[in-house]
């Protein structure tokens, strides 16, 4: 039996190893911004019913092989647009970068719904996500620990977290981070005036 991928991942390459490609290579939306605009799309969560420019016909989806009109979900395309003109760029501008989602129900499995990302008030809320290279956004999906310092970091910054039961607390992911793996650069407690790299000032563009 092949043992699991993560563990021969931890072999070879540490927890504070994965988090300095992190804290190295992550973009983050600056409070200014956050604090002049939280929620870009407040009438989009994510698998949501989609709608034309007029909100009463909708958009569809017609399958090739079988012909079948289904209607259109909301992906995370506005989460994308949102992350991307929050840091001032254009899509062109972003190749083989991903928006991640700081704030979600915690599922390696990927079988329960997201309802952090499908609740409007966090779907495109710009303290609930940072770009990361692609092949990093893994490493959020699948190591809670990872997750964990994310989701401090950015409490620490923004002094914001969703209100939600399906979660847990700021206060047990304080508790249950692995600080001797916490990056050194990014701000460890509530109202901290720490700046994290990788920031992007407000701006004109923004």
């Amino acid at each position: 039996m092949i043992v699991d991928g993560l563990d021969v991942l931890r072999e070879q390459l540490s927890l504070a190893d994965i988090m300095r490609l992190i804290e190295k290579t992550a973009r983050w939306v600056s409070r200014d911004t956050f604090e002049y605009l939280p929620i870009w799309y407040p009438e989009e969560g994510r698998n949501d019913l989609m709608y034309k420019a007029n909100w009463s016909e909708p958009q569809t989806n017609k399958s090739k092989s079988t012909g079948e009109v289904v209607h259109k979900r909301v992906g995370n395309s506005k989460a994308n647009t949102t992350l991307t003109n929050a840091l001032g760029m254009k899509s062109k501008e972003r190749p083989n970068w991903t928006c991640c989602h700081i704030w979600s129900v915690d599922d390696p499995g990927f079988q329960k719904p997201n309802i952090i990302a499908r609740d409007k008030r966090y779907y495109s809320c710009v303290a609930n996500m940072l770009l990361l290279p692609t092949p990093l956004k893994a490493f959020t999906d699948s190591m809670p620990a990872v997750k964990t310092m994310l989701r401090v970091a950015a409490f620490s910054y923004y002094n914001w977290a969703p209100d939600s039961n399906e979660i847990p607390s700021i206060c047990e992911e304080m508790e249950q981070c692995k600080w001797e793996s916490f990056p050194e650069s990014w701000p460890r407690e509530q109202g901290s005036t720490v700046v994290m790299p990788g920031m992007v000032s407000f701006n004109e563009d923004i």
